[in-house]
């Protein structure tokens, strides 16, 4: 898949994550891809989007901020090796699924 842009926020704890993705969500058309959580609680929201969609979300979370941002960053264009990593991450907490080829579907 091609994306865009990533919008990536960081902050501290799951919950302020969701609070920060409905933000987003509610302040351009973006789309929730996954996030990461790391030691100490670190949790990185990565939304996609076009580039002027994440970069407007990104920046309403940073004039807004709903809650202590750590870090925000806009990649615009992002490289295949970046988006294989952020969907391998999706896809394993299960916010991105590959399709499944039917039983006895023809090719």
């Amino acid at each position: 898949m091609r994306y865009g842009a990533f919008g990536l926020v960081e902050v501290v704890g799951s919950s302020n994550a969701v609070i920060v993705i409905d933000q987003m969500l509610k302040t351009a058309d973006v789309s929730f891809l996954t996030w990461n959580g790391k030691c100490g609680g670190h949790e990185t929201v990565f939304m996609t989007g076009d580039v002027s969609a994440v970069t407007a979300a990104v920046q309403a979370v940073k004039e807004n901020p709903p809650c202590e941002i750590v870090f925000a960053a806009v990649i615009s264009n992002p490289s295949e090796e970046t988006i294989r990593l952020a969907e391998e991450d999706a896809e394993k907490h299960g916010f991105l699924k590959k399709p499944v080829k039917k039983a006895g579907a023809k090719k």
